[in-house]
């Protein structure tokens, strides 16, 4: 017998649980306020506008370490939420609650170079990032962050991060 598929609402629930779950698990990300709009396995980090990430207030800019910080955190996001896509696509997550969710241990920085392109104005940013190279200890992500308009960054990074094991 050929096992129906589940229907589409309550694999998006599913989804967006364990996205909530991930993000929720890291305090700093609400301290900047930044989410995180699932599209199928892509992620879009927002970092919404507030008067508190300004760090020039004459031009007025965003803080270079808010920028840093929002671009550094998207590629984390990015590499925890592909390995969990990976798992729950391959049926090993099959839970809507996110308290029955035992998220794995996330990625750490190995180095980080930021490009500051132009002033980041006053208004939400948005930012992608790109695995270039994923194995079992390490991972290569490039992030760009823009705020209008996608084929004008203000901000570009690349990283490398230590991939935590698979069993712990």
């Amino acid at each position: 017998m050929i096992k129906r598929p589940e229907p589409v609402q309550i694999v998006k629930r599913r989804r967006d649980a364990l996205l909530g779950a991930l993000v929720g698990g890291i305090p700093y990300i609400q301290y900047l306020g930044i989410s995180f709009d699932r599209r199928g396995d892509e992620l879009t980090a927002v970092l919404a506008y507030d008067e508190e990430l300004i760090g020039n207030p004459m031009l007025p800019a965003l803080h270079g370490g808010v920028t840093a910080a929002f671009l550094e955190t998207t590629a984390v996001v990015t590499l925890s939420w592909a390995t969990l896509w990976s798992d729950l696509e391959a049926g090993i997550i099959a839970t809507n609650d996110p308290a029955d969710i035992t998220l794995p241990r996330m990625p750490k920085t190995i180095d980080i170079t930021v490009d500051y392109l132009r002033s980041g104005l006053p208004r939400d940013a948005y930012a992608r990032a790109r695995i270039t190279r994923s194995g079992r200890r390490y991972a290569s992500v490039h992030v760009e962050g823009w705020q209008d308009n996608r084929d004008r960054p203000f901000a570009q990074a690349a990283g490398h991060f230590l991939m935590p094991p698979k069993d712990g």
